[in-house]
């Protein structure tokens, strides 16, 4: 996620060591970074056009990496953050590298939730966290747990059935404010997320109520973070049942 900071001694070996390095970064600061260790390094963020659907630039992505994988040279993609998270590309060059016979393996890396959990400061593990891709969440049914986290992905991205934007406006984030509230107050606090690319950079952060995320800053690389609404609710006949266990085994010994 961060330049530099966050590139494992392995996953370097990769970018200096392939033939062929494809770079799914949209940072030209962090794509020239990766070109001082590899003589070949393409980007494939000439794929992407405005109205284009991103599922066809993901497919020529795909394309392009196999055909230098098929021309029998080692080939190494560097996406930012972990390239197995929200990179539909990776996966997809992966499964059909190996159905055509080619070892193909992923690195996993520093996501930006990593980043989010350290600079939020909270345990994803103390109250649960639920992650949805903010337009997967608004267009499908989900039964929320509101005293465990809900983190919500490409937010600025919130409504497009279209696939072909890179954003959408404050209308489409009042549908998804609408969704939310059925389960949550009006005036929750929510956290608009994201982590820093540079390490001149600093990671944003912006607090606002619920109702105000309509009209706050929210691109493609924002994530929404919101906190529990209710305390967990404690389940007393399981708690009972375990501890009636928990008797039976300390009478045995």
């Amino acid at each position: 996620m961060t330049l530099g900071a966050h590139l494992t001694p392995l996953a370097r070996d990769h970018i200096q060591n392939a033939d062929v390095v494809f770079t799914g970064l949209s940072d030209g600061i962090i794509e020239m970074w990766v070109a001082r260790m590899n003589r070949d390094v393409r980007s494939l963020q000439s794929l992407y056009r405005e109205g284009k659907s991103r599922m066809q630039t993901y497919r020529e992505m795909v394309e392009t990496m196999l055909t230098e994988v098929r021309a029998g040279k080692r080939v190494c993609a560097a996406f930012y953050g972990h390239p197995g998270v929200f990179a539909w590309p990776t996966h997809k060059a992966i499964e059909t590298a190996r159905s055509e016979g080619y070892a193909a393996h992923m690195e996993p890396g520093v996501s930006a939730a990593d980043c989010m959990y350290a600079d939020l400061g909270f345990d994803p593990g103390k109250y649960g966290c639920q992650h949805y891709e903010a337009s997967q969440f608004m267009f499908n049914q989900r039964r929320l747990d509101t005293a465990a986290y809900l983190i919500l992905w490409q937010v600025g991205l919130s409504g497009d059935q279209s696939f072909t934007r890179f954003a959408t406006g404050a209308a489409y984030r009042q549908v998804l404010v609408d969704v939310l509230s059925r389960d949550y107050p009006l005036d929750h606090e929510v956290i608009l997320y994201r982590a820093a690319t540079l390490p001149t950079f600093r990671p944003k952060i912006i607090r606002v109520p619920l109702a105000e995320l309509p009209t706050a800053e929210a691109d493609m690389h924002f994530t929404l973070v919101i906190p529990p609404a209710q305390p967990l609710q404690p389940d007393h006949h399981i708690r009972e049942r375990l501890s009636a266990l928990d008797r039976e085994l300390a009478a045995q010994g």
